[in-house]
């Protein structure tokens, strides 16, 4: 481990039921000895094992009176209630610094593409939801910089996230629920860049218990050279406030600090509600990319996976979170080199972070960035008859744990569960009314079905089996 790569140890106060007015149970001597503490955690304050004595001019006054300082309370080198309110906020266990910062040497990465892999899940989230959160907080960062982040499934990568409890082979033990969230490691090598998540904490992707996104987000910034900040708009402020999602997480603070390392996004927008890893196509001048607000945009499909939407078009896809306005242009073979272009159907099942990508009469299952072994294999082996050459569309009911496979004005369902599929077909227009023709693609949101064909797509609520409305192909894209 090098000394550069010092972890952030997301440490919580002890929660207390109120502050320390004369009121409370609490006395001097118990609040002196809480400063104490917070002193040897974050300020570098040494106790020299002789009794405490409140003198306006020994170490611990002169500590106490940097800690106001840092945070912008009166500084008075005394035991206000500012003071002992503060010191019993959440907050990360990092020691703190003026104004934005990055480590001594200023350790940062290389280059501009990193790599990611999520080792394991914590079983509060699904898989997809744990995806979501983790893409959306690198993207926090990469909305703002030249950096792109891509995950792999397998083997080293840059930046390693793992959850575990209590002891976990990196010297830093976990403490438990309530104490140390995370801690993170700056740019290097080995640990470097790692995040690690307490698993004793109740992880969540709402504003109650443990926002994954929110704390992840906080940590990648250690992971990519940032330091604390005394600005407590900042995401790196060391003091954790109550996730808000109405309020977007990037300071101006959090902003000069994170290029001053990387330089600035190629969007010189800086909007943390989009994705700036690749340019916007419709601003390309390059025939050969997809202009994604043409209107004669089809797609060849469509799916989720892993919390984004998956467009596929020739030889490119675009990737695109349902919270974020924009899109990430990519070659599909950018990320499964063996895949061919131009796909016709695709689909995620969730439940097993996999998705299935078929073109004729073949079909892949991949995970990740990663082609599952044995594949591509035939479509007779899932059921279907050997004359049949090609899937026009399919998704899959996580509730119901099937697939629906269309074919030209007829569809077919899949049990993922008994790998079995219907013997006879069905008309699309029976079950779905309303929706009549040959399609393209089709992905299920929330509790609608978006289905395509041609210039169209037909928005399809499966709870009133019957269409609500009918949609641009592109508009998923802010056209």
């Amino acid at each position: 481990m090098r000394e550069g790569n010092l972890p952030f140890l997301l440490l919580l106060c002890a929660a207390l039921s109120c502050a320390f007015p004369a009121n409370t149970r609490q006395t001097k001597e118990e609040g002196m000895q809480l400063i104490q503490k917070y002193l040897e955690n974050y300020y570098g304050f040494k106790k020299d094992g002789e009794p405490y004595v409140w003198k306006s001019n020994n170490a611990m006054t002169q500590k106490l009176k940097e800690m106001q300082e840092f945070f912008g309370l009166e500084v008075t080198g005394e035991l206000d209630s500012g003071t002992l309110d503060l010191v019993q906020k959440r907050r990360c266990g990092f020691p703190d610094v003026a104004g934005f910062s990055t480590f001594a040497g200023e350790p940062k990465w290389t280059k501009h593409v990193l790599t990611y892999r999520i080792v394991n899940y914590t079983p509060d989230l699904r898989p997809v939801e744990v995806n979501a959160a983790i893409r959306k907080a690198l993207r926090v960062w990469s909305s703002v910089t030249p950096l792109r982040f891509i995950q792999k499934d397998r083997g080293d990568a840059d930046i390693m996230i793992s959850f575990a409890a209590r002891g976990h082979n990196d010297f830093i033990p976990f403490d438990g629920p309530g104490g140390s969230l995370a801690h993170a490691y700056a740019p290097g090598k080995d640990f470097g860049g790692d995040a690690h998540f307490d698993e004793d904490e109740t992880w969540t992707k709402s504003t109650e218990g443990t926002n994954l996104f929110y704390v992840a987000a906080h940590e990648f910034g250690h992971s990519l050279g940032l330091s604390h900040s005394k600005d407590p708009n900042a995401l790196m402020y060391p003091v954790y406030r109550k996730f808000d999602p109405s309020v977007l997480l990037l300071h101006q603070d959090d902003i000069t600090g994170i290029q001053y390392l990387y330089g600035p996004s190629p969007n010189t927008n800086n909007d943390q509600t989009e994705s700036t890893e690749v340019k916007n196509p419709t601003e390309s001048k390059d025939p050969a990319l997809p202009n994604s607000c043409s209107s004669n945009l089809t797609f060849d499909a469509v799916t989720t996976f892993r919390g984004e939407l998956m467009f596929f078009k020739d030889k490119h896809i675009w990737r695109k979170h349902p919270a974020v306005r924009t899109a990430d242009l990519e070659l599909i073979s950018s990320f499964w080199p063996r895949l061919p272009p131009g796909v016709d159907a695709a689909y995620e099942i969730p439940e097993k972070d996999e998705m299935v990508i078929f073109k004729g009469n073949e079909f892949w299952v991949v995970r990740g960035d990663t082609i599952l072994p044995g594949y591509p294999k035939k479509l007779y082996t899932l059921g279907f008859s050997k004359d049949v050459s090609k899937i026009d569309a399919a998704f899959h009911n996580e509730m119901e744990g099937k697939t629906y496979y269309f074919i030209a004005d007829k569809f077919w369902s899949y049990d993922e569960r008994s790998q079995s599929v219907d013997r006879k077909s069905s008309l699309i227009r029976d079950a779905f009314p309303g929706i009549n023709g040959k399609l393209d693609a089709v992905f299920q949101h929330e509790n609608f079905l978006y289905f395509f064909s041609g210039r169209k797509q037909l928005e399809f609520d499966l709870n009133k089996k019957r269409v609500t409305r009918l949609l641009k192909t592109n508009f998923w894209f802010p056209c």
